[in-house]
């Protein structure tokens, strides 16, 4: 996160311009400006947050802050700047809004149709009975994104949580449900099972395993229990010895519905 777009997200004065209505909880497309310099964000309060069976109430944009922590310290993927603080309807986390392309990066498409180098994630019938296929964009932004969604046990990794920025980055976000303790990875980004992590991903791992027992660790405090911190340091150990990327587990369904 640059020093200027720091300090915009926490200390900017935040005006609710409208509702993104597609959204689960309460979202909010927000102008925001401080010390000369304007932009957009995302506001998602709190106080918006739908109760969910499995995740605490009210911790949803805690987690969303988590990631993105992880994301930074670690390298590992693109989330845009995030932090939790007060807006017009309380506290909530704030996430600057990235412009992006039209380029779609996860799709459903006939197999024939489908771009060269896309990994599929899945086949399928469309509602004509005509084969179709789940698959996604090989990109190394992508391939780092799906390295985090494991060792944060991301529960929601849709295709329209994927952007392909005006920047060249792929970004991701909508992290509210992630951090759980118990195995939840649920995601559209499956096209790398059982390739080996890079060297450069193995780096980044175990960069991420050292900074939970001390700065980062004590960061996360602030948003997670200390069980949910112990199990982010475990899928970091587990994937580590394992070196791979996992197959999907047979005790949930591994991919997002819907799928965008």
């Amino acid at each position: 996160m640059s020093e200027t777009s720091r300090e915009l997200v926490e200390r900017g004065k935040i005006d609710v311009e409208g509702r993104l209505v597609d959204a689960s909880n309460v979202t909010l497309f927000c102008t925001i400006e401080f010390d000369g310099v304007t932009g957009n964000v995302v506001y998602k309060p709190v106080s918006g947050e739908r109760p969910l069976w499995d995740f605490p109430d009210g911790t949803l944009a805690g987690r969303e802050v988590a990631t993105a922590m992880v994301a930074e310290a670690s390298g590992l993927g693109a989330i845009p700047p995030t932090v939790l603080r007060d807006g017009p309807f309380g506290p909530g986390m704030v996430q600057l809004w990235i412009e992006t392309t039209e380029e779609e990066l996860v799709d459903v498409r006939s197999p024939e149709s489908l771009p060269e180098g896309w990994r599929v994630v899945l086949h399928a019938h469309d509602r004509d009975g005509e084969p179709a296929v789940l698959a996604h964009a090989d990109r190394q932004g992508m391939r780092e994104l799906a390295v985090l969604d494991i060792v944060v046990n991301n529960t929601d990794r849709k295709g329209g949580h994927v952007l392909a920025g005006a920047d060249g980055r792929v970004y991701g976000v909508d992290h509210g449900i992630c951090l759980h303790t118990d195995p939840k990875l649920r995601t559209v980004l499956w096209g790398w099972i059982g390739e080996r992590l890079s060297e450069a991903e193995v780096g980044k791992l175990r960069g991420l395993r050292e900074r939970l027992d001390g700065d980062l660790g004590d960061a996360l405090s602030a948003h997670l229990t200390g069980f949910e911190i112990r199990a982010l340091a475990e899928r970091t150990e587990l994937l580590l010895a394992e070196g791979v990327f996992p197959e999907p587990g047979d005790d949930w369904r591994a991919v997002p519905w819907p799928l965008f």
